[in-house]
């Protein structure tokens, strides 16, 4: 199924026998369906059918239609004189006479001037109305266009940034039994020296606070409980799976946003994680990269319907 933006700007311009009628779509990005509509007064009983094909098409975004009529005057065998309007000026034009004899005539050019004179074209409410759900149904196949090329891109860009998370997980991933037991190596000595063992060994007439034994024994019970504490494979199987399912949203299609971004907080809370534990500088630069992309997925996954 196709993946939507939430972003998308549409607009149609259809002529008709009394004008032109022009509409305009365009959303940004919004938790919910948010409508707001721009129409003159005497169009204003249009609106309920606007809407109704607007959420028949649209689920999520802030969504501003306008929708405008440019009225035209009958050109050639189709201008009509308002007769009532002409009668009244004449009649107008005899009372101002009989009281200044000196004022001039209205001349033809005046006359036809005068608002009203000319009648507009008239449309039917009917005929206007099928022509306002014509012109709303090709306006909304363009907009919706829009909204599919960008999410399309938005796609691609977040399966890239997929690509590149997995690619840091299964490098850092085989290196974590070699780095935790770099560190209990570096730890066991440094414990060695702090207990005094180091003294014992090297010739000297000093005695340790405590047995070897006893020594090794802590020794051992310290390291291995910090090596679990900075172990982070469960954490980085757990990004792996949940890098999977988002591939896999992106790949089902249709309204994937609350879904994607769901996603995010749980590839977030594993990257935090391991930052937390890392305790050597490979991964903590790997926490830093993962952490960077899931940012960046997270921003354009609020753009997605």
């Amino acid at each position: 199924m196709t993946i939507y933006s939430m972003t998308g700007y549409a607009v149609t311009t259809r002529e008709t026998p009394a004008g032109t009628l022009t509409i305009e779509i365009k959303s940004v990005n919004s938790r919910f369906l948010d409508l707001q509509f721009r129409i003159n007064d005497d169009l204003r009983a249009l609106e309920p059918g606007l809407r109704e094909a607007i959420m028949g098409r649209i689920t999520r975004g802030k969504v501003e239609c306008r929708l405008s009529f440019g009225r035209k005057i009958g050109t050639n065998s189709d201008q009509v004189l308002n007769s009532t309007i002409l009668d009244t000026l004449i009649e107008l034009q005899r009372e101002v006479s009989k009281r200044f004899t000196t004022a001039a005539p209205l001349s033809v050019n005046e006359l036809l001037r005068w608002p009203g004179v000319i009648e507009e074209a008239e449309i039917g409410q009917d005929k206007l109305q099928t022509e306002v759900v014509t012109a709303m149904a090709a306006t909304l196949d363009v907009f919706l266009d829009s909204r599919a090329r960008e999410g399309a891109s938005l796609q691609t860009m977040l399966s890239s940034r997929i690509d590149d998370m997995e690619a840091i997980v299964l490098r850092i991933k085989p290196l974590i039994p070699q780095l935790i037991s770099q560190f209990q190596q570096k730890a066991t000595t440094r414990m060695e020296e702090a207990l005094g063992l180091a003294l014992q060994n090297g010739n000297t007439s000093a005695t340790p606070v405590i047995s070897r034994e006893e020594a090794m024994e802590r020794i051992r019970q310290e390291v291995t409980l910090y090596g679990v504490r900075i172990d982070v494979d469960e954490e980085l199987t757990r990004l792996s799976t949940h890098l999977t399912e988002t591939r896999h949203i992106l790949k089902k299609g249709g309204q994937v946003g609350k879904r994607l971004d769901f996603m995010m907080q749980e590839l977030n809370r594993e990257a935090n994680t391991v930052g937390s534990k890392a305790a050597v500088k490979e991964l903590s630069d790997a926490a830093m990269a993962l952490k960077l992309l899931i940012e960046q997925m997270r921003e354009q996954v609020q753009n997605l319907e």
